[in-house]
């Protein structure tokens, strides 16, 4: 036990360095950039899905937030958000930069939950009569401060600030997922968990979907940490960035009130996930 502390605590504070300036480069690009994003993605009408996979791809949930919101206001159609849900990288960047892994395999990842996000959006939009609720004009609809609020969320107080915060946050859940997923390796369940999502080419990615709807960075965290450890290959670790949508469909659920409608979305995402993983 002492064996696995020590190396759950030395894994996790040697990332934090990586984790908290790339939390202040993005926490800066955020704040400049964020209104423009969401004012250009109201104003995109038929070519949403198009810019909502590339503007949900910035690290971090907060746009995939904001879609939920705007979706909900009819501001955006239904395939710009299910764009922006599939290309949403939230926490795996920063995990992946801070490991220093290959830029070769960041791009790779990255390309492909744009295309996924992009083309998958544009179907959606093709066979939905949702798309008929898009208005040209600006509708009233939500914000999401209240959530932030109940979030913890530091953004409106600046960006040092809330970079720390960011950092503080992820290096605590990196370090009860390293100290899990050390104990279960080291105990014996090293052998069972790679069979599952390794060997297992419907099973693994199933199991990975289901980690990635987790309404919280926890999933993006879990499947990046699982690929890095070699626990998952990478079509299984795919399906689970592919239906991570951070705080996404907490919003959704919260701001839309067709349960009906959110449900038949959270399942058509994560079917999305799931099928694009046993694929690849």
């Amino acid at each position: 036990m002492i064996h696995v502390i020590e190396h759950t605590i030395i894994d996790t504070v040697r990332l934090v360095p990586f984790l908290f300036l790339t939390y202040l480069a993005m926490e800066y690009l955020e704040h400049k950039a964020s209104e423009k994003m969401e004012s250009a993605a109201r104003r995109a009408g038929k070519w949403g899905p198009l810019l909502g996979s590339l503007a949900g791809v910035v690290p971090q949930c907060g746009f995939s937030a904001a879609a939920s919101n705007l979706y909900a206001g009819r501001v955006i159609s239904l395939g710009s958000l299910f764009a922006i849900y599939l290309s949403t990288s939230d926490e795996m960047l920063p995990i992946l930069l801070s490991e220093r892994a290959e830029w070769g395999l960041i791009a790779r990842i990255l390309l492909l939950k744009i295309v996924i996000g992009m083309a998958a959006g544009f179907c959606v939009d093709l066979f939905s009569s949702r798309m008929k609720d898009v208005q040209e004009h600006e509708e009233e609809h939500h914000h999401i401060h209240h959530l932030c609020e109940q979030e913890h969320c530091q953004c409106e107080k600046g960006v040092l600030r809330s970079a720390v915060m960011h950092t503080l946050q992820i290096t605590f859940f990196i370090l009860l997922i390293t100290f899990a997923l050390n104990l279960l390796l080291h105990f014996g369940g090293e052998d069972i968990l790679a069979d599952i999502l390794t060997n297992h080419p419907v099973i693994g990615p199933a199991v990975s979907g289901l980690v990635g709807l987790i309404p919280n960075c926890v999933g993006s965290i879990v499947v990046t940490q699982l690929y890095l450890q070699q626990a998952m290959n990478f079509g299984t670790m795919m399906a689970g960035l592919l239906t991570g949508t951070g705080v996404g469909v907490l919003v959704l659920c919260r701001m839309n009130h067709d349960r009906r409608e959110n449900a038949m979305i959270i399942g058509l995402l994560y079917v999305i996930g799931v099928v694009v993983g046993i694929l690849l």
